[in-house]
């Protein structure tokens, strides 16, 4: 998945599960990041058009892993690495 904002337990569960990362990009760079990709496969949903499921191949990909395959959250621990503790 690519996107710009939190994933709920659930879904960072199924990525778990089905060995998905989570893709963070900057809002409005879909023109750059569009020209990282090589090649496309179609894979679910056709009838959705763009947002169908699509395998991708991309090469000097300008985007940051956010959740990776095992859960880890850089929107979690980024947040708790420089959380200032008030009490």
């Amino acid at each position: 998945m690519i996107g710009k904002g939190l994933r709920n337990e659930a879904v960072i569960d199924a990525m778990k599960s089905h060995g998905a990362v989570y893709f963070g990009a900057i809002g409005g760079a879909g023109a750059l990041i569009a020209k990282s990709i090589v090649a496309e496969e179609l894979i679910a949903f056709p009838e959705l058009g763009t947002e169908a499921i699509r395998k991708l191949t991309v090469k000097d990909f300008p985007a940051i892993v956010i959740i990776d395959s095992y859960g880890n959250n850089l929107y979690k621990t980024g947040r708790e690495k420089f959380q200032i503790n008030t009490l």
